[in-house]
């Protein structure tokens, strides 16, 4: 992973002892709260409503286990001993003190870690694959390509006052783990007809108030222009963006309004002026950012595991968290595992102090230092050997981190909704407990299969939940909390926005709500092995926004 040099710790440092002096005068009454609050976020800090949230970056959420280490000392000592991983592959802390901010910053810098432009009109935070440079399917790493990103976009004088936030997303491989058609800019890497690797640019996606999938405005950029088109793309929005409507001021919006083909015209007009500029990047120029990103000394391994064999045939507990947990390596004799925050009944994205150092001793042990932090609001060891996954599971499970739920229905993503959030209209955190009660029995789980489940608090749409298979929107009704039900949507390579199936339902009704959807897919599918997803395509919304409303 990426290193800072002296110049990254040098604007890291200076940035910090800025907003020291910033926060300083706002616990002296020089600043008015309404002054520090575009201070405040440009360096990740957020009032809820009961207490400031500070925003880390992980960028394209990839962390060491030092780093790790440093966020348990952060929530052990300045917050209430935990922290929230969220959908932008970063982690939040729920209850610092204004006055120690500066002070958790500079804890940070001592691992190479910030917090800016996790917040404001400005390019927030690329993510990525978790699987990244482990997965057998991909193309190429995309990791390389968010660190040049990161460094172009960090403090960029252009775009720090954007219209509106800026979201961007990159995939390495044709299996779309990082849901990049629903970001302001996705890019694809792509294989052209001669064989040469470059990107699929897709922009104008986004969910919130008015959810769009993006468009494709170039199917093939060579890798060499990838900042000089990516600035072309950032100066016409940022010329054409909508200022005078916060509603209206996403790209999206610029987007569908001139349509993709005259935003294209406008991107490559544009493009030509600069395409040539300091912006093109020359070979040796990749090459060292990649260098950063080589594979770990990998041992020279067999392909199948007598040891490892031997504990899934004696051991059902383990054998269904390897069902679920653990995916295939492009590296002989290594897995991927998925470290699942989402134990029956907990808060989706939810880790103790305790937990995060454990995490941190098992990458050290067994996975080369190395986590990711996923869109899903999970955790990554990304290198084990197969042969270590049953010492893996043995302490992940004596810490509740061994819950085997990936991609079940229990594995579901919810926001901090209105037990935090000051814009929510209401809770996701008890709802989401609840569903994962209702589902919580393992053979039941796995008699429904893959299954996404979505839960917003409130239009801003942090979990994705347009895109959920079952997607659950929090509103607000003359002051009570109701929930309104999509369906059908998917954040993959054939990414959809999910239909609306109906009026709101009251709290008491949502969760006997999913069961009655999930009991209508079982009873209808036609084999154990068509999904949710698949079943729903096929068959359309009417049979389920039968079972939900018919009787009304």
């Amino acid at each position: 992973m990426y290193k800072y040099d002296d110049y990254d710790q040098q604007l890291v440092d200076e940035r910090i002892e800025q907003f020291r002096d910033q926060v300083n005068r706002r616990l002296s009454g020089e600043l008015s709260e309404e002054e520090f609050r575009p201070l405040r976020l440009m360096n990740g800090v957020y009032l809820q409503l009961h207490a400031y949230m500070l925003r880390v970056a992980i960028p394209y959420g990839t962390m060491n286990s030092a780093q790790m280490r440093q966020f348990a000392y952060i929530a052990r000592n300045y917050d209430k001993g935990y922290g929230h991983f969220t959908t932008r592959q970063n982690i939040q802390f729920n209850w610092p003190k204004l006055v120690d901010l500066p002070d958790i910053l500079t804890e940070l810098s001592k691992v190479q870690m910030h917090a800016i432009q996790t917040s404001g009109n400005c390019i927030r935070n690329t993510t990525t694959d978790q699987y990244a440079g482990a997965s057998f399917d991909e193309l190429e790493d995309p990791r390389p390509w968010c660190e040049i990103i990161r460094q172009w976009s960090t403090m960029h004088p252009e775009f720090t006052y954007l219209p509106r936030k800026f979201k961007m997303a990159v995939t390495g491989a044709p299996n779309d783990r990082a849901a990049v058609a629903i970001h302001d800019i996705g890019l694809r890497i792509r294989r052209d007809e001669q064989g040469e690797l470059g990107f699929e640019v897709m922009v104008g996606g986004g969910l919130g108030r008015t959810p769009m999938i993006g468009k494709t405005i170039c199917e093939f950029l060579p890798k060499e222009d990838l900042l000089s088109y990516l600035e072309a793309i950032l100066r016409v929005y940022n010329q054409f963006g909508r200022r005078d409507n916060k509603y209206k001021a996403r790209i999206k919006i610029l987007v569908h309004e001139i349509g993709a083909e005259k935003f294209a015209e406008l991107v490559e007009k544009e493009w030509e002026e600069i395409r040539d500029s300091a912006l093109h990047l020359p070979a040796e120029e990749i090459e060292e950012i990649s260098a950063h990103f080589t594979p770990p000394p990998f041992d020279v391994l067999p392909a199948l595991s007598s040891s490892f064999s031997e504990k899934v045939g004696q051991d059902e507990k383990f054998a269904y968290w390897v069902q679920n947990n653990v995916r295939e390596h492009k590296q002989q004799g290594y897995a991927i595992v998925n470290i699942s925050l989402k134990p029956i009944g907990g808060i989706p994205g939810d880790i103790s102090h305790a937990q995060m150092d454990v995490v941190a001793d098992l990458a050290d042990q067994f996975s080369f230092g190395e986590i990711r932090s996923t869109h899903e609001q999970n955790l990554v060891l990304a290198h084990v050997k197969r042969d270590d996954l049953y010492a893996v599971w043995l302490k992940l499970d004596e810490y509740g981190l061994a819950t085997p739920n990936s991609g079940l229905i229990t594995d579901l993503i919810a926001c901090p909704g209105l037990d935090y959030c000051a814009l929510a209209n209401s809770r996701s955190i008890p709802l989401a407990q609840r569903i994962s009660e209702r589902f919580g029995e393992l053979d039941r789980q796995h008699e429904i299969g893959k299954v996404q489940v979505k839960i917003s608090g409130c239009i801003n749409a942090c979990t994705h939940h347009h895109v959920g298979h079952i997607g659950i929107l929090g509103v607000d009704k003359k002051g009570q909390e109701f929930y309104q039900i999509t369906l059908g949507g998917r954040a993959d390579e054939n990414a959809k926005i999910g239909k609306i199936v109906g009026a709101g339902l009251s709290t008491d009704e949502v969760v006997d709500a999913v069961e009655t959807l999930i009991n209508t897919y079982l009873g209808l599918r036609e084999s154990k092995e068509e999904t949710f997803l698949d079943a729903f395509n096929r068959v359309g919304e009417t049979p389920f926004k039968e079972a939900l409303y018919g009787a009304r």
